[in-house]
């Protein structure tokens, strides 16, 4: 257990916590991320990122996410692997615990991000970031005149779809129920478009492919009966999970689990600031998530300078 007391603990190395802790410690906070997996995030399984400012011929997302963490910790920001399991609120402390041990500090960003729910099915994983995608607006232009499938019937699904129909030749949504979950509105634009094709009442089995995406099987939910759907991608949008599990009986939550803040990235806990695709609202892109880190350390900053004690 670490006896030294930070200023700032951020919790997730994504965007939103490297660009905290680029913020922090370049203001000279004695600072430290935690980070469970890769740093950079969700953001390092995309093969090439097109809409980061900067990078006008793309960039995979892994050396993006290598860049974040070498400018951040080039300013002294500490960062080590570990899980967070638990955040303690004291007087005028916070403490983070973790499975490397118990942190202190006297303000927490949290950047732990949201994972993509997935469909837990044969070819998912292996065909991630070829044809399989979970966001539209970040990878669709790959898919130029190309076949795809979107998974989901909520809005998040029908609103990747109808951008989808701008690059590829032809979008199916594949949803496990006969009707649609999405707005009323996005129905409308949906059913309108010609380019939309719709497979009721059908699951995915598996996603077929050596190298890409070649295909989905499907299933209909009723009958039981399988079929083949050739398509060059698969998008994957039946929701996210942020990583919250930790925080419920701390911070209030919104339905899905995100944290609420404020336009300051302030939750209701002085001290406590939320940062990227963790916190409700958020638009779930690199660069919006790189903004609300920045902003979170500022006020962070602010807190420590006006606010604590």
């Amino acid at each position: 257990m670490s006896e030294n007391i930070y200023d700032v603990i951020i919790i997730g190395g994504g965007p939103a916590g490297l660009t905290a802790g680029l913020y922090t410690s370049r203001a000279g906070l004695n600072s430290l991320l935690i980070e469970k997996g890769l740093f950079g995030g969700q953001i390092s399984y995309a093969e090439h990122v097109e809409n980061f400012p900067a990078f006008h011929q793309g960039i995979s997302g892994l050396e993006l996410g290598e860049r974040m963490q070498a400018q951040a910790t080039k300013y002294g920001l500490k960062t080590i692997l570990a899980e967070v399991v638990g955040l303690e609120i004291h007087d005028d402390t916070k403490t983070v615990k973790t499975t490397d041990g118990d942190f202190t500090c006297m303000a927490v960003i949290l950047a732990g991000g949201a994972k993509h729910i997935g469909l837990g099915v044969p070819g998912e994983s292996k065909l991630i970031g070829k044809g399989v995608s979970y966001c539209a607006v970040c990878d669709g232009a790959f898919f130029r005149d190309k076949a795809v499938a979107v998974v989901g019937g909520g809005d998040t699904a029908v609103t990747e779809a109808l951008h989808l129909v701008k690059f590829a030749s032809k979008v199916t949504i594949i949803h496990r129920r006969k009707q649609l979950r999405a707005s009323r509105i996005l129905q409308e634009k949906a059913f309108a478009e010609s380019k939309i094709d719709f497979l009721w009442e059908a699951v995915v089995l598996a996603v077929e492919g050596t190298d890409v995406v070649q295909s989905v099987k499907v299933s209909n939910v009723k009958t039981g009966k399988s079929s083949v759907l050739e398509v060059d991608g698969v998008f994957v949008s039946i929701g996210s999970k942020p990583d919250t599990d930790y925080l419920k009986q701390i911070l209030p939550l919104d339905e899905s689990g995100h944290i609420i803040t404020n336009e300051k990235m302030e939750t209701s806990i002085a001290g406590i600031l939320a940062a990227g695709d963790i916190r409700h609202n958020s638009a779930r892109q690199a660069i919006t998530a790189a903004g609300d880190g920045a902003t979170a350390a500022i006020y962070a900053q602010k807190y420590l300078t006006e606010g604590a004690g």
